[in-house]
């Protein structure tokens, strides 16, 4: 949309908010999206973004403060089954398969950034890509998939770690959620520490490695082989 509106776009990096890339937009109005200069603009766009987004995310890893968004783990196996399957076959351009997944690219950066982080994707140059292990989960049935999860989960997000090492060595295997918040809370806005304790409690949930009762707010291993 701002290729087809603007004359002038800025892209920025994320933190701190600052101008990376000032890009003009040659274009006379009316113009044309299927034009091959104007998919070529638009192309080099989300290979600025997606350098921006997914360099500064995975520069160091996570550690146990970082910001994370809530991406359902349905949108993640999604994004990894389309891009295993032809035409694809482990490989896309970003705008092209968010089309496909009927998804704003702005959308599908939170997918693909998350994968990154555990290792089932990376992004590079506007694209997305399939690891080994991303190309080996699309094969996998429902079990496999979330015990593979559940191993990259624990592996790649240290806040996942904390919660299971907790429960794993307090005597009842129980911890209240706000024990975790206040943890965030050191290194995090109170907002976005409850986003990010509420995406790696989804994911913790589907790769089993902890229960947690919403109404109680408690974590612990009932019903979970530690």
């Amino acid at each position: 949309e701002a290729v087809f509106m603007c004359d002038r776009i800025l892209v920025l990096s994320s933190n701190p908010g600052r101008v990376i890339a000032e890009i003009k937009v040659p274009f006379k109005h009316p113009r044309n999206r299927l034009d091959p200069a104007f998919r070529k603009l638009v192309d080099d766009i989300y290979a600025k973004m997606t350098a921006r987004q997914t360099g500064e995310a995975t520069k160091k890893g996570l550690e146990l403060g970082s910001w994370l968004p809530q991406v359902s783990t349905n949108l993640m196996a999604g994004l990894i089954e389309t891009l295993a399957m032809a035409p694809y076959h482990g490989r896309a351009d970003m705008p092209e398969i968010a089309r496909t997944l009927h998804l704003e690219v702005d959308d599908l950066f939170p997918i693909a950034e998350v994968l990154q982080h555990l290792g089932f994707a990376d992004v590079r140059e506007g694209d997305v890509f399939l690891t080994p292990p991303g190309r080996v989960f699309a094969e996998f049935g429902t079990q496999e998939r979330k015990l593979m999860f559940a191993d990259h989960l624990l592996k790649h997000v240290p806040l996942a770690a904390r919660i299971k090492k907790v429960l794993n060595e307090r005597p009842g295997h129980r911890a209240p959620r706000v024990r975790f918040e206040q943890e965030l809370e050191d290194f995090l806005s109170d907002g976005a520490a409850e986003e990010t304790l509420d995406a790696v409690i989804d994911w913790g949930r589907y790769g089993e490695i902890f229960s947690y009762n919403d109404q109680t707010e408690i974590f612990s291993l009932e019903d979970v082989e530690s």
